[in-house]
């Protein structure tokens, strides 16, 4: 056992752990780890995100690998291949909204360049870093999460709500919110 401080939401679990210590709040620039996060909240909305991480992999098995230009194309056959898949959430609302996503997410990078350049441009390109002691202190919502959720909707992409959105922000670290104490912080 090691005697690291963590934020006390991964526990002792060590799948947990390991996404928070080598994940979890740092920055990610690029579009394929952004889209595969956003595929993977999409899935996590009303579950624990530890269900998903469980599934991460029978995900990008599923999903060949979080590529979102084939994901795009998906059509009834993949569909039905996926609602058989009982290694992934087999939610048909979630499945259509990740084909949804990927075609919306070519969109973003033919405007902006890259997904990433339209992402990041909410906080000119740096992270945010939040001084949080506690988890009580870390919000699920704020009013940039709001505001980007708003725009990828008006985009048309679905299962955006702001607390998936946050979470995201969390995910590919936009934000920082790991508690003052937690190594990964120092």
């Amino acid at each position: 056992m090691d005697d690291k401080i963590r934020c006390g939401w991964c526990g002792t679990d060590p799948l947990y752990q390991k996404y928070h210590d080598e994940e979890w709040g740092r920055p990610v620039y690029d579009d394929e780890t952004l889209f595969e996060f956003l595929l993977l909240e999409t899935f996590q909305a009303g579950l624990s995100w530890i269900t998903i991480l469980r599934r991460r992999e029978t995900f990008a098995q599923a999903f060949e690998n979080f590529d979102y230009k084939k994901i795009a194309k998906y059509g009834e056959e993949e569909i039905e291949r996926l609602m058989a898949d009982p290694g992934i959430i087999r939610n048909k609302l979630k499945v259509h909204s990740a084909i949804t996503n990927a075609q919306n997410f070519i969109k973003v990078q033919e405007e902006f360049g890259s997904f990433s350049k339209y992402f990041w441009a909410f906080t000119d390109g740096k992270p945010i870093d939040n001084k949080v002691n506690s988890l009580s202190e870390v919000p699920a919502t704020t009013p940039l999460s709001d505001k980007i959720s708003k725009d990828l909707k008006k985009r048309g992409f679905k299962f955006v709500g702001s607390t998936i959105i946050y979470a995201h922000m969390q995910a590919t670290g936009m934000v920082n919110d790991h508690v003052s104490n937690c190594w990964v912080k120092q």
